[in-house]
């Protein structure tokens, strides 16, 4: 490599990370996702999101105004093929604590689900119990996933073609159990920002071989979809994304969600209480489950 193109990669280098960074930072910032004093159990997949979202989270560690703990923590699922060497070596490099966690999921996957068919639902299903658990194990009080903000699009519109719901991965949830809270640090970041960034920083990526190389995935389509709408139409992704932070319920249809029955002639929007009407929707919301397809690392 000639001196002048290492210089270029150099540079491209700091603007990604200061970007991601800051887009890291800021995503902190609005869901107050780390708090001082917390152990954050950092899941690493071995796929660029992950290594990418332990890079930051471990630059941003270095400066930050309060004081956390980070956790690697990594599930060998027991893949055929699967570089065992490959996460220890990297982890133990960097000198971030760290653990795996050996279960064989990869064999009751392969057993339940009929051939031809989809695995990411089942595998997502044992996933999140063993690391849920596991963090509980460690005193972990936050687990950190790698899901940016085109997941988070690509999650909405899975939801809303194939499920029926105006909804996607929040940023930050506690588990329907009430014993775990999940952060996305990630989740202002593009992909393609991600991607660039790995390449660079050449992370020692780990291709999935159980649901990563799945054909007609509707995860994938939705993918494709997105992708042909950014390079056709600039811009449009990031108006989409701006929306989910701008939701407006008098302007959609959903009962359960603003109270159109109590809506009076003679008050601004019609409504004579507004804090009384939100507290009357909200009493009301049933609960529904989290995602289509939770923690894709």
């Amino acid at each position: 490599m000639s001196e002048e193109l290492a210089k270029q990669q150099k540079t491209r280098l700091n603007k990604l990370q200061k970007r991601l960074r800051r887009e890291m930072g800021r995503a902190i910032e609005d869901f107050n996702m780390i708090e001082d004093g917390d152990k954050i159990m950092v899941c690493l997949s071995g796929g660029k999101d992950s290594f990418a979202m332990l890079d930051i989270l471990m630059n941003l560690q270095k400066s930050a105004p309060i004081s956390f703990e980070i956790v690697a923590v990594n599930l060998d699922q027991k893949q055929p093929g699967f570089p065992e060497h490959v996460l220890p070596a990297y982890l133990s490099d960097i000198g971030v604590p760290f653990h795996i966690i050996e279960r064989d999921t990869y064999s009751v996957v392969k057993e339940v689900i009929p051939e031809g068919k989809t695995t990411c639902s089942l595998c997502s299903r044992l996933r999140r119990g063993t690391l849920y658990g596991f963090a509980e194990e460690i005193g972990a009080n936050k687990i950190a996933l790698g899901h940016h903000r085109d997941d988070i699009l690509e999650t909405f519109f899975l939801n809303m073609f194939y499920g029926g719901k105006l909804k996607s991965m929040p940023p930050k949830l506690v588990s329907d159990d009430g014993r775990n809270m999940v952060i996305r640090p990630l989740a202002y970041a593009r992909e393609k920002d991600i991607m660039a960034y790995a390449d660079l920083r050449e992370f020692p990526i780990i291709p999935c071989n159980l649901c990563g190389s799945q054909d007609g995935l509707q995860r994938q389509v939705v993918k494709e979809m997105l992708q042909d709408w950014d390079k056709h139409h600039p811009g449009r992704i990031e108006t989409m994304f701006r929306s989910l932070r701008h939701v407006v319920p008098s302007h959609l249809v959903d009962t359960e969600l603003f109270d159109f029955q109590g809506l009076q002639r003679g008050y601004a929007h019609g409504i004579a209480d507004p804090d009384a009407a939100v507290n009357s929707v909200s009493t009301s919301q049933k609960a529904v489950p989290e995602t289509i397809d939770i923690l894709s690392l």
